[in-house]
């Protein structure tokens, strides 16, 4: 027997075996801890799976473990309905809610403020633009196929557009050589950019819809200046504080014998800032970057010196571990059978124009001609796992009990994200390759 053979097997038997366990879960209710078991170790399986043949086909990971969730998540149309208890087991949403954090946590710790302050006025503007025109472009098409929707559900779909995944073209460029290129630092840096300002923009839309909610007589300017600034003044007094406070308590940490303190007190900040962000009426994943922001090297350098290793080391095993729960359980919330809508499709198509689209108009902010500003606009395109964390918030909030992000504007928005995540790396690739081939033959 080959070891491909063997591996489709174990996927059988691991899949299929614990259907009468599963299935014996009534729908709404907590799941015992085998059937939970059970249940990882299937989500666990199908998202390295989906990320191995990703990679294979040099393609992000995260698109095998939204792809393969999809598929899992609609075996119930072939009779198998095991899965369905998974879907709203509150433990695998606790695990994959944990899971986000710890991804936001990540991008956060990998993020310095330091070199953002380095990238200029160019990067900041194209990350304006890159914000700006999708946002209104989603808005636009959004108010074109759900007339009927609130004005919140149009302004979350635009919002949703406004997102950029900065590990996805960052990948690229390492892949093709051009990290240092100057395309490459201005796209860097206004994806970084763009990921903050998204999260702001994500901020202030939750704290409109809960606004409404609760006033049932909608939300005034006054009321989005003041969530505004509760964004703002969040990661302003995160960064302000942080950089007294965290060096103090390391610094304490450090006199605590045992392993594991680093991580520890890593965490502990990271989700005090993230529940002090839902406190205040953010999403927490806002608290759980800005965690990551406000961790410097330099602050845990008596760890390092030591022999410890560095924070990001530290942390990757546990987003290993959690964060695929998120994205399978992102692709286990599409029904296929949205897809079989003619106007979700075309919604779909709309969207993923308009968000390739907008984000071109990045490239009106490079105004240096021996700047290739296509490449800047196309570096900006994927969504990735960013556009798959605001639709998963959508979906859970509600305007008077109706779902922000309905089914089919769900799938919409995954088949968006899908598809700019697909064309983005070749795109890109082109581009840069292209404009070296045209200077070398000059």
């Amino acid at each position: 027997m080959t070891g491909r053979n063997i591996i489709w097997g174990t996927i059988f038997v691991l899949i299929f075996l614990p259907n009468s366990l599963l299935a014996s879960e009534s729908p709404g209710t907590a799941l015992e801890l085998p059937s939970i078991l059970w249940g990882l170790i299937i989500i666990l399986l199908v998202a390295k799976l989906g990320g191995h043949f990703m990679e294979k086909l040099h393609q992000p990971a995260v698109l095998g473990e939204l792809l393969f969730g999809i598929i899992i998540g609609n075996l119930y149309l072939f009779g198998a309905t095991f899965i369905e208890p998974l879907k709203d087991d509150r433990t695998i949403e606790v695990l994959a809610e944990l899971g986000v954090i710890i991804l936001l946590f990540e991008v956060g710790l990998e993020t310095s403020v330091h070199e953002m302050k380095k990238v200029g006025m160019t990067s900041t503007l194209v990350a304006l633009f890159g914000i700006i025109a999708p946002f209104f472009l989603g808005w636009g098409v959004s108010a074109i196929f759900m007339p009927e929707a609130s004005i919140y559900v149009h302004i979350f779909i635009g919002a949703t557009l406004t997102a950029t995944s900065v590990g996805i073209t960052a990948r690229v460029l390492k892949d093709i050589g051009k990290l240092q290129v100057r395309e490459s630092k201005i796209i860097l840096g206004a994806a970084v950019i763009d990921d903050i300002l998204g999260l702001i923009i994500l901020a202030v839309v939750v704290g409109i819809i809960d606004t409404a909610n609760m006033g049932g007589g909608g939300t005034n300017y006054i009321d989005i200046l003041v969530i505004l600034a509760k964004a703002l003044g969040f990661i302003i007094a995160a960064l302000l504080i942080g950089n007294w406070v965290i060096p103090r308590l390391f610094k304490v940490s450090a006199q605590i014998k045992g392993s594991g303190v680093l991580l520890t007190t890593a965490l502990l900040v990271c989700f005090l800032l993230a529940v002090l962000a839902e406190k205040i009426g953010l999403a927490a994943i806002v608290g759980a970057f800005a965690a990551g922001l406000i961790l410097d090297k330099l602050q845990y350098r008596s760890f390092t010196d030591r022999g410890e290793h560095s924070l990001e080391e530290l942390v990757a095993p546990i987003g290993t571990f959690l964060t695929p729960i998120f994205f399978v359980k992102m692709g286990m919330m599409v029904d296929l059978r949205t897809f079989a809508n003619v106007d979700i499709l075309l919604f779909a198509a709309v969207m993923t124009a308009a968000a390739i689209v907008g984000k071109q108009a990045c490239s009106l902010a490079v105004w240096d001609r021996q700047t290739n500003r296509w490449a800047v606009g196309l570096g900006m395109i994927p969504r990735g796992e960013v556009g798959l964390i605001f639709a998963g918030i959508g979906a859970k909030l509600a305007i008077g009990g109706t779902p922000v992000v309905s089914a089919g504007a769900y799938s919409a928005v995954v088949i968006m994200v899908i598809i700019t995540t697909l064309v983005t790396p070749p795109a890109l690739k082109y581009s840069l390759l292209r404009d070296r081939k045209k200077i070398t033959e000059e």
